[in-house]
């Protein structure tokens, strides 16, 4: 069936629908990296977009029951040139088609997808709309003035407590990091938690929401701040309740949690023209003058450093801020994925960073 992508400058590109066919309205973003379609459309980080994957044939290895970063889809739709009708991997359990269809989500193939990003390299992120119907102006403007992701981490974070014991295995490469972790659940990937287990670490999810004083009533040795969907600035009962822990408690975050730190210390971020999105983007670290090659999902950045932060690492497309280091309280965070899986791994040393942070 005839599917559209409309986008929000008038550019109207045509294809064919596949997955749950459905009118859905989003921020078209796309992501450059060519394996992990399952990990981005399960990574709470995309509530709220159409995802353009800009490698041209999606689908080839199938989708597995292990590498979810979350319990479902959580983007609004996905974009790619060709569709892999057969999958073709001994760990593929069933099709990205109908992973869609179960998670009643639309995916338009057949377009072209280099054309489409270059738009929106030029142009910046934009919302769009992908239907079958034959929509009026008035009903595409409708859609577009209407689309809002402000209560994005609300909808894909935990709405309960929830504990995880470490794993204490015989084969535990860290049998000595038994440590006491909150992660603040901004819609935190899968990944995170596996990281930290496979640390020791018994590991508490909060809820975005929670109130400073019942985490540190459970006397943890650190909090860490998850990733997230969304602008930063629009969590500004969660930037109150981090102040209350900067400077208790030892601080930790990643992607959204890096930016969330920022805000609390009185840092500025804004939002980026087209955002880092792709398991494929060089980070420096300025602290072992290395270059990693990192896993990236955000359209916010930190512009202004708080007062008494250094950088610690940087991107070294654009120069951007990738990591800070408070150089008198114990608060360091990342802009990018260390946990980041299918992709490089090389930089998943920081988990060890930040668990030497804990008390």
């Amino acid at each position: 069936m005839e599917a559209k992508l409309i986008l929000e400058n008038g550019s109207v590109f045509s294809g064919e629908a596949f997955g749950y066919l459905d009118t859905q309205v989003g921020e078209v973003v796309f992501n450059t990296g060519m394996t992990g379609y399952q990990e981005v459309l399960t990574d709470p980080s995309y509530c709220g977009q159409i995802i353009v994957m800009t490698y041209p044939l999606i689908g080839n290895y199938g989708i597995n029951l292990d590498d979810f970063e979350s319990t479902g889809i959580k983007a609004k739709g996905l974009i790619v040139r060709e569709k892999c009708a057969f999958s073709s991997n001994f760990r593929s359990e069933f099709e990205l088609e109908q992973f869609l269809k179960q998670n009643k989500i639309m995916g338009i193939e057949g377009i072209d997808t280099r054309a489409l990003t270059r738009i929106i390299r030029s142009s910046g992120t934009m919302r769009g709309i992908i239907t079958t119907d034959d929509l009026s102006e008035g009903q595409i403007q409708t859609l577009i003035e209407g689309y809002s992701n402000k209560g994005a981490v609300y909808s894909v974070c935990t709405k309960v407590v929830e504990h995880f014991a470490g794993s204490r295995t015989e084969n535990n490469a860290h049998p000595k990091s038994a440590k006491k972790i909150a992660l603040i659940d901004y819609g935190a990937k899968t990944n995170i938690l596996r990281e930290l287990i496979e640390r020791n670490c018994d590991v508490t999810l909060y809820p975005a929401w929670t109130k400073a004083e019942e985490i540190l009533s459970d006397q943890p040795d650190l909090v860490f701040l998850s990733n997230g969907p969304g602008n930063p600035e629009d969590l500004i009962a969660e930037i109150q309740e981090l102040k209350k822990l900067i400077g208790v408690k030892p601080v930790v975050g990643i992607c959204l949690g890096h930016q969330l730190i920022a805000l609390a210390s009185d840092g500025e971020t804004s939002k980026l023209k087209f955002g880092h999105r792709g398991c494929n983007h060089p980070v420096k670290d300025l602290g072992k003058n290395r270059v990693y090659i990192t896993s990236q999902n955000h359209g916010y950045c930190v512009t202004k450093m708080p007062k008494d932060f250094e950088v610690t690492h940087i991107n070294v497309n654009d120069g951007s801020v990738e990591g800070m280091r408070h150089t008198l309280l114990p608060v360091f965070s990342v802009q990018f994925h260390p946990e980041a899986s299918p992709g490089p791994r090389e930089s998943d040393y920081l988990f060890d960073e930040f668990i030497a942070y804990a008390e």
